[in-house]
């Protein structure tokens, strides 16, 4: 019998935060050692706990539950969304959203109902990688525009729109940005919509961290610059800032001119069909939460917050290292430190963080794992309690220390 192969389709598309690393980190548990896993932005493991409120719009109305819901998701979830949407300026209906297992299944749809071979989509480097692999899967081109570190990871606008082709189709917005933890200022979102206006280009607004949120920062929807003229899809959910990622709740909410956008929101739905539905019961958790009191984000966030209390520590330690800085994250549950390439003599970040694995026993993701084109950084989540960050971080930089030139 011949071999069997994988699909040319998979031939480069790549997810390197669960990649060769992860199964590295799964032999090590094999044989014994203890991992700290600090690859994924998963709050439960860390103590984080979803507000009651949420578990008790899914145990509330789980005998409903038990069928298939409309394949847009259920009423009550896209009224939510939308009355969201609504409270903050936008123009969006019940019709406008469709919810999916997590904004993960969304982006997957979303291109393939929008992306034919050959086009290409603009992506921001670093980016979260289900992005560019998804693009690819499509038969699109990702193309990465830079994000500036010494301008606190913002686009850089002008490499953006040298950037755009005939064959560009669409722009991705990361905002918070996963990994950088960047918080984009509302000149920043406008020029990017009206970039996206002045090319014709759909905007794609991953929006998933919006409400973590640090020291005062103040996160700004794409689709409120897209206005009525640009077409936005707006990603966002419950798994992060409602510390729900099991339950894989989340949706895309659609906003500008949609009579424009007829044939595209007609594959869109062609494809949600054919997926039946989203997961029944986390989709009664949505109207839970959205409607339910903001307190339970806001606390973990306000100072002595634990969150807040991780991600200054984090920042500080890093800092500590020599040839180590980390701009400080204004949003969503990561650090991305850079390490000075006169310090630290990498070629290979992929084989650093394997060897940091091996020695350490602390899973980090590399840099490039991100589609940042140097190997110079790697991405840390800040999620374990200060005690056990302070730890890790420690055997990090006696690691680096082994590696100084």
């Amino acid at each position: 019998m011949r071999p069997i192969t994988q699909s040319n389709k998979l031939r480069d598309v790549r997810y390197d935060v669960r990649g060769p690393i992860l199964v590295e980190a799964e032999r090590l548990e094999a044989e014994g050692h203890q991992v700290l896993k600090l690859n994924i932005g998963n709050p439960a493991p860390f103590g984080f706990e979803a507000p009651d409120v949420v578990v008790d719009g899914l145990r509330q109305h789980l005998r409903e539950a038990e069928g298939y819901s409309d394949s847009r998701g259920i009423l009550p979830a896209r009224e939510a969304v939308a009355a969201y949407y609504t409270g903050r300026g936008l123009d969006m209906t019940p019709v406008d959203v469709f919810i999916g297992s997590g904004v993960s299944e969304m982006i997957s749809l979303v291109l393939q109902a929008l992306v034919d071979d050959g086009d290409e989509v603009l992506i921001p480097a670093p980016d979260y990688p289900l992005w560019t692999g998804a693009v690819t899967l499509t038969g699109g081109t990702p193309v990465h525009y830079a994000c500036d570190e010494s301008a606190g990871w913002s686009p850089d606008l002008a490499d953006l729109e040298s950037r755009i082709t005939p064959r560009t189709k669409a722009l991705v917005v990361i905002n918070p940005n996963n990994p950088t933890g960047a918080v984009y200022p509302a000149e920043t979102v406008r020029a990017l919509a009206d970039i996206a206006r002045r090319h014709g280009l759909v905007l794609l607004s991953d929006e998933i961290y919006e409400k973590i949120l640090f020291d005062g920062a103040s996160h700004h929807h794409t689709a409120t610059f897209a206005g009525d003229d640009v077409l936005c899809l707006t990603f966002s959910g419950l798994s992060k800032a409602y510390r729900v990622a099991g339950f894989r709740s989340g949706w895309v909410a659609i906003t500008g001119p949609r009579q424009l956008a007829t044939d595209f929101l007609e594959g869109l739905t062609l494809l949600a069909n054919m997926r039946m539905c989203a997961n029944v019961p986390a989709q009664y958790a949505i109207p839970a939460a959205l409607g339910g009191d903001p307190s339970v984000v806001d606390e973990l966030l306000l100072p002595g917050g634990r969150l807040l209390e991780q991600r200054d520590t984090a920042v500080r330690l890093l800092n500590e290292i020599p040839g180590v800085r980390t701009v400080a994250p204004q949003g969503a549950l990561y650090c991305f430190p850079r390490l000075d390439p006169e310090v630290y003599a990498v070629d290979d970040d992929e084989k650093l963080v394997l060897e940091l694995l091996r020695e350490k026993h602390i899973l980090v993701t590399h840099g490039t794992g991100f589609n940042w084109p140097d190997p110079d950084h790697f991405r840390l989540v800040m999620l374990p309690a200060v005690d056990v960050l302070e730890d890790a971080i420690g055997r990090i930089a006696d690691f680096l220390e082994t590696k100084r030139a």
